[in-house]
């Protein structure tokens, strides 16, 4: 048996796992149409309707991690030869291009410097102009450590027929994401960041206007089993047999959103933003400077430059080895140039905010 060691997971993802989540995954496995799994199911729909703030009837637990999510969204929505754009401001807005290409989409990519959120009017105006039959783009930019404001595109979009993509696997239930109120018509997230539950389950959601697009499509979607004509059989009324779904990681995400749900959003995203401020401040103090646009600073991953005289990979070995946290290194134009760390759901607090700080500290000192 490999001997697996306790981490503090200050990176960007997984994070921090409640032990009462931890507890939901080992409890006994049952059928996955066993009538009190059929249950739960049910209840994870409303509870990610909560935490997703939307009424979206289609809403539910993609089996696979976020990036799967983003395939289930990309794949059922866009057809071969339908026009995409998307907004890349680091890797994941890339990622959507590349799914998108794949899923035979003409794409057009729009792109802001890296560590730089977009200007909405610009974006706006880009819309007006190429009359997307998709817009996608990042809420919370993993690679870069921005969050992208979002809440007035979907005027645009919708004045041509288009549908709004939105990526909040970094953001949901770190800061407020307002599906309805933004008009997003396709959402998806990753349990493994501010839900903090392990990777694994995808959480999706998808407006009555995008179930419209669905049930016209002109042919099957790609994928058998990302195909949510089929998945939402299963988790409707319906009840048809899809796929094995993960039962124990359902469990165990369920188990999550009752710990958001306690909390509740509006203290969890206050307590984001105040663990940020605490190891903004902190890092400031040590000349430590963040790469992100000041402003659209990402409360619940801080992509900061590595510090001066710090050696990148041996100072995050030495955090890891020597005091069990773990943080990211730099991604694409950040690599070797940039740490980001993460303060995601129950990872975001004070007792960790101090420990990071004091460790690079340390790794300033041994340069």
């Amino acid at each position: 048996m490999i001997d697996i060691p306790e981490r503090i997971l200050l990176g960007p993802g997984p994070s921090c796992i409640p032990q009462r989540v931890l507890a939901a995954l080992a409890k006994p496995t049952i059928g996955h149409l066993d009538p009190v799994f059929l249950r739960i199911m049910d209840d994870l729909r409303t509870k990610l309707r909560t935490v997703f703030q939307t009424t979206n009837e289609l809403t539910l637990a993609v089996s696979g991690t976020g990036s799967a999510g983003m395939e289930t969204v990309f794949v059922n929505l866009l057809e071969p030869g339908d026009t995409a754009m998307v907004a890349v401001a680091g890797v994941f807005g890339g990622r959507m291009v590349d799914v998108a290409r794949r899923c035979g989409g003409a794409v057009e990519a729009v792109e802001a410097p890296w560590g730089t959120a977009f200007d909405q009017d610009l974006l706006i105006e880009k819309i007006r102009a190429s009359k997307p039959a998709v817009f996608a783009i990042v809420h919370g930019e993993t690679s870069t450590g921005v969050l992208q404001p979002v809440d007035r595109i979907a005027e645009a979009v919708h004045a041509y027929g288009g549908l709004f993509i939105l990526d909040c696997v970094t953001s949901l239930a770190g800061v407020p994401v307002e599906i309805d109120r933004w008009g997003v018509d396709a959402a998806y997230s990753g349990t493994q960041k501010c839900l903090s539950c392990p990777p694994g389950l995808s959480p999706v959601s998808l407006s009555p206007r995008a179930v419209e697009r669905l049930d016209r499509r002109k042919g099957k979607v790609a994928s058998w089993y990302l195909d949510l004509t089929m998945v939402r059989q299963y988790w409707g009324q319906e009840r048809f047999y899809h796929h094995t779904a993960p039962i124990n990681m359902n469990y165990a995400l369920l188990e999550a959103l009752d710990i958001v749900l306690e909390e509740g959003l509006p203290a969890r995203f206050k307590r984001h933003a105040e663990m940020h401020a605490r190891l903004k401040a902190g890092l400031e103090s040590m000349g430590i400077r963040y790469v992100s646009q000041e402003g659209r600073h990402l409360p619940q991953l801080n992509a900061v430059a590595v510090p001066e005289g710090v050696d990148d990979a041996a100072g995050r070995r030495l955090l890891l080895n020597e005091f069990g946290i773990e943080i990211g290194a730099g991604l694409g134009a950040f690599k070797g140039k940039a740490w980001r760390i993460g303060l995601m759901g129950h990872g975001a607090t004070a007792r960790n905010v101090e420990l990071v700080l004091a460790e690079i500290r340390e790794a300033a000192r041994r340069r």
